[in-house]
Order: structure tokens, then sequence, then C-alpha cells
């Protein structure tokens, strides 16, 4: 349990703004514990999304606009723009058109060239749609649905950990990319069976929807899986985290087209 703990307190504070002021130990067992809850710090993520919409939607004079806003900055502020990063640094790189040794070379680079400003000009402008339109049409649950977006895109960070190999055996990425194991993926699963099992006997109407986004994630794995090591040769940690952007889009993406030809 204590091993447990420690690994989500690892998690928020390598992955989130919010302040961990002690000193957490960083011993492998640790570091395997945060990468066996990288979903469970999806849930905390999803949870404060939801709380926020709530108090905003039932108390806060706000537009919907205005709400959309404040959930797309709070989403920004609560990771500390770490994500970002990787994706404004993967974009320069990807889009340079070099071969995989000189990609890595600019995502090292602490410049932002204009690939990088132009990407991540576009992920947020579509981001911000999707959140104003989902809204517009909001649900009770949906909720629920925004807890579980941050939930998926954490599991396949860490599938991604576990089974993509590294491109170099330095940085952030690599440290944690030593203490992933495959059998991580058994906890995954328990973590989805749970999910569903759950949402069975509570919510059983929004299934369906919860399938395909998981069905979403999954294809998202698969294409990052293959995409990493052909384009940049393997995973740094610029890559998880624009692969953690990237998957979100695409499940807030899949989110807004559900709310215009399924639950409509």
């Amino acid at each position: 349990m204590k091993k447990l703990w420690i690994g989500i307190l690892i998690n928020i504070q390598f992955f989130t703004a919010i302040p961990i002021r002690s000193s957490l130990p960083m011993e492998k067992a640790f570091i395997t514990s945060s990468v066996r809850t990288f979903p469970i710090l999806g849930i905390i993520q999803g949870l404060i999304y939801s709380s926020f919409v709530y108090i905003l939607l039932n108390f806060s004079p706000f537009s919907l606009l205005a709400v959309s806003f404040l959930l797309w900055l709070g989403m920004i502020c609560l990771t500390g723009g770490l994500h970002l990063d990787g994706w404004m640094d993967a974009s320069d790189a990807f889009f340079s058109y070099q071969d995989q040794e000189k990609r890595l070379e600019i995502m090292k680079d602490p410049r932002i060239g204009a690939f990088g400003v132009l990407s991540v000009l576009l992920l947020l402008s579509a981001k911000f749609l999707f959140i104003y339109e989902i809204l517009q049409n909001w649900q009770t649950k949906d909720y629920i649905l925004l807890l579980i977006l941050p939930f998926f895109s954490k599991m396949v960070m860490g599938l991604l950990l576990i089974y993509v190999p590294e491109a170099k055996d330095s940085g952030l990425g690599s440290f944690f990319k030593r203490a992933a194991h495959p059998h991580i993926t058994v906890i995954y699963l328990g973590y989805i069976s749970f999910c569903f099992v759950g949402l069975f006997f509570l919510y059983k109407d929004i299934l369906p929807i919860v399938f395909l986004l998981f069905t979403a994630s999954l294809l998202s794995y698969l294409f990052l899986s293959k995409k990493i090591v052909s384009w940049f040769g393997g995973l740094t940690g610029d890559l998880l985290g624009a692969s953690v952007e990237g998957v979100e889009l695409i499940l807030w993406a899949s989110l807004w087209l559900l709310h215009y030809f399924v639950m409509a």
C-alpha cells in the first residue's frame, strides 16, 4: 500500500503542477509503482475536470463560452504545459523531414520552431472547439465521460513506456522506461475490467460510448507504437508527452462526433 501511494504522489509530482513538497523515494520499485498507477493519475485529473465543470455550470454566472475557456485553461495549468512542450518538440522534429538521428537532435533543442508553434496552436484550437461544442449539448453522462478521457490517455502512455523501445538511454522517458515491466499490462486490464463492470451496474447506458472511446485509445496506441519507432527510432520523454496530447485530442474529437451522431 505504501508503494501504491508513493507511486501516485510521484505521478502527481512529475506530471502535474500540483505542488508535492515532500522528498519522495526514487528507487526502481517506487517508479514501477508509478507506472502501475498512471491510469489512477488519469482518474484524479478527470475528477478535477468533472468537478470543475460541475461547479462552473451549476454555481457560477459564466456563459458556456467562458466555462469552456476556463476548462481549457485549467487543463493546461493542471499539467503545467509539460505534455504541450513535448508536442511542440516532436512537431518540430517530425516536420523537419530529416533522418531519425537529426530528429532526435532537434527535440533536444530548447528553442521552439515555426512548426512547433503552428502545431500547438492547431492542437489547442481544436481542443477548445471540441470542449465548447460538447458543453453546448452537455448531459449528466458527460461528467463520467470527462472523467474517463484522461484515464484512457494515461493508460496509453503507460503501454507505450512498456512496449516501445527507447531511442536514447537518458532523460525522463528513459528514467520511467527502466521501471516499466510487461506484467503491468495485467494491472491495466484490471483497471479496465473494473471500469466496465462498475459502469455496467451504475450507468449501463454509456457503456457503448465508453467502449468506443476505449477502442479509439487502443487504435491510437497501435498506431503510435509503430510510428514512433519508424519516425524517431524509439521513445523519448518528448514523444511520450506528445502522445498523451495526441491521444487526448483524438478522444475529445471522438466524444465531439458522438455528440453529433449518437448522443444528440
